[in-house]
């Protein structure tokens, strides 16, 4: 085992541990950044199918206020946006570098794609399944938590899934301000360094990353769909 690990840091470049590393820190950036990034997106989303013209909450200025703000976010390339709000980045955590740090533009980002995404699927649900539990004199809360999040669980899973994998390309971006993580090793010590086996292996990494949660993802999403 030592001999095959001596052989791989041998021809990779850099020691086992730091790959290890670099994979943990890519997995902690993807899940934290991705449990803030869906309990917001799942508030601003609600809030925009309750709010627009055809919602129980009918609200303009909400509405065009809260979609304004997401096309915005949504149209500033990730790269862009890490290196714009450096300053809040040091606001909120003490320090603009980092892989905690790399946590705040990666949750700015991936809340407004979440809440798009999001809002497609809740508004998949039939307008009959509203209506019948309007008729029921369900609440409004009642009618977001018992009827339109369960109705489009499935496609929101897949919507999950898909943030999930832009995470992963974001996070490879987020080595620029050395955040660490896949990204930060490919471009440190693969890079710059002229080391093609290891930007290789980060990309086979990375395939591995994607496949993984892409299956793990169509496979919850068919047991909802067919529970």
């Amino acid at each position: 085992m030592a001999g095959g690990n001596d052989l791989m840091e041998a021809t990779l470049g850099v020691p086992m541990s730091q790959i290890i590393l670099a994979a943990e820190q890519t997995v902690y950036m993807v899940f934290v950044s991705l449990c803030i990034g869906t309990v917001l997106a799942i508030i601003m989303s609600v809030v925009l199918v309750l709010t627009n013209s055809d919602g129980i909450l009918k609200n303009k200025p909400i509405f065009m206020a809260l979609n304004t703000v997401i096309n915005i976010i949504r149209s500033v390339p990730f790269i862009i946006l890490m290196v714009f709000i450096l300053p809040l980045t040091k606001m909120i955590v003490g320090t603009r570098i980092g892989t905690t740090a790399a946590l705040v533009p990666l949750v700015i980002f991936i809340a407004p794609y979440l809440t798009r995404l999001f809002e497609n699927s809740i508004l998949e649900v039939s307008k009959g399944i509203i209506e019948a539990a309007q008729s029921m004199g369900a609440s409004y809360f009642e009618i977001i938590w018992y009827f339109l999040l369960p109705e489009a669980k499935g496609s929101l899973i897949l919507s999950i899934t898909t943030g999930t994998i832009g995470l992963i390309g974001a996070t490879a971006m987020a080595g620029v301000i050395g955040a660490g993580g896949v990204g930060d090793l490919a471009l440190t010590y693969g890079y710059e360094r002229l080391n093609t086996p290891l930007m290789l292996f980060t990309v086979i990494i990375l395939v591995i990353f994607v496949q993984i949660i892409q299956s793990i993802g169509n496979y919850f999403a068919y047991k909802t769909r067919n529970h």
